[in-house]
């Protein structure tokens, strides 16, 4: 009974690799995917990042717009980043609601 609860409240808590995939697709260069992992400081600079990014862009009228190449590195590199950042982040769920692993 106590295993049936902790499993439907793993489920109810575990991170899809399809709706992180789909956050990186859409709303990736403002880091959504890295809030929705439970990254937030990471996803707060990557927002900064991407807004400061689009202020100069507007600022020097499209001169510093090389700066989002920056933003698309990382943007990229979270694809082959993601399945990691969710098992880990699955693992620690597990851990926590079924009681440590160890």
């Amino acid at each position: 009974m106590v295993m049936g609860r902790a499993s439907a409240q793993y489920d109810i808590e575990k991170k899809s690799l399809l709706v992180a995939y789909l956050l990186w697709g859409f709303l990736g260069y403002v880091g959504a995917h890295r809030f929705y992992l439970g990254r937030p400081f990471s996803g707060f600079v990557m927002l900064a990042l991407s807004g400061v990014v689009l202020l100069l862009t507007f600022m020097s009228f499209g001169f510093l717009s090389f700066l989002w190449v920056i933003v698309a590195i990382w943007w990229f590199i979270d694809a082959l980043l993601i399945p990691g950042i969710a098992a880990n982040r699955n693992s620690r769920i597990a851990d926590r609601v079924f009681g440590s692993r160890r």
